[in-house]
């Protein structure tokens, strides 16, 4: 197995390992600035591979600062074997997040942000967003990074197969073409669609990204307000929302 890294833009790299049994990849982002932050950790499998790629770019024990959207073991499965590695970094989450899962899974040291609160790694200025349920989980949440206005957008836009690391493509169909396959297959019904759901979104696409950094499959970058708007379409025709809404 093998993790490709790919500065997608200066000093931000996309670490990238194809499982091709699942034909998926997975993938970190490494922010390397004057405090380094890496958004996912990979499962706990992936931990030596991850591991070894950070090493290549910057010292692992600078990191300091770990994002993560949910609790979930790709998202965050590692998490404890960074914290060994980087004992100083900090795993940013909301509330939800730390009283229900990661408090627990990590011994106390979740560093807890409020919707909309930001922090700076140096030459990058991040918004923490809660996002429940969007894409998936009750303690889910997002980060957009003001400065270059990239969404770590998780598992929104989950493409299968071995992607480019950015693409000015358009990855709605792809990202459609994927949740169908999710749909016919054992694990259907992937995003769970709720009252928040459409305004989760809409809300992303008022932040006018540049780039969407996404968690399986390319990162896009070009109108991605647009993107986000013709995503809510899929999710509402797809996962069993009202007909009325559906036809917005």
């Amino acid at each position: 197995m093998e993790t490709r890294i790919e500065e997608i833009f200066p000093g931000t790299y996309r670490l990238s390992t194809y499982v091709a049994k699942i034909d998926l990849q997975f993938n970190q982002f490494l922010v390397d600035d004057d405090e380094p932050l890496l958004y996912h950790t990979g499962m706990k499998g992936l931990f030596p591979y991850v591991g070894d790629a950070v090493a290549k770019i910057l010292d692992p024990a600078r990191i300091c600062w770990i994002g993560f959207s949910h609790f979930e073991s790709d998202e965050c499965g590692s998490l404890n074997e960074w914290l060994s590695v980087a004992p100083d970094a900090k795993p940013v989450c909301g509330t939800v997040g730390a009283l229900v899962n990661i408090n627990d899974f990590i011994g106390g040291r979740a560093h807890v942000l409020a919707d909309g609160e930001t922090f700076s790694t140096g030459r990058h200025r991040f918004r923490f967003l809660e996002t429940p349920h969007v894409p998936h989980a009750w303690d889910a949440s997002l980060l957009f990074e003001e400065t270059e206005g990239t969404l770590y957008c998780s598992d929104l836009f989950l493409q299968n197969g071995s992607a480019d690391a950015l693409t000015e493509v358009d990855i709605v169909p792809s990202a459609r073409q994927a949740l169908a396959a999710y749909q016919a297959g054992p694990l259907a019904n992937p995003y769970p669609y709720s009252p928040l759901t459409g305004p989760t979104l809409q809300r992303l696409a008022q932040l006018k990204p540049r780039v969407l950094a996404a968690m399986h499959g390319s990162s896009f970058r070009g109108d991605c307000a647009a993107a986000l708007d013709a995503l809510a379409r899929v999710y509402a025709e797809m996962l069993g929302a009202p007909r009325e809404e559906s036809q917005r």
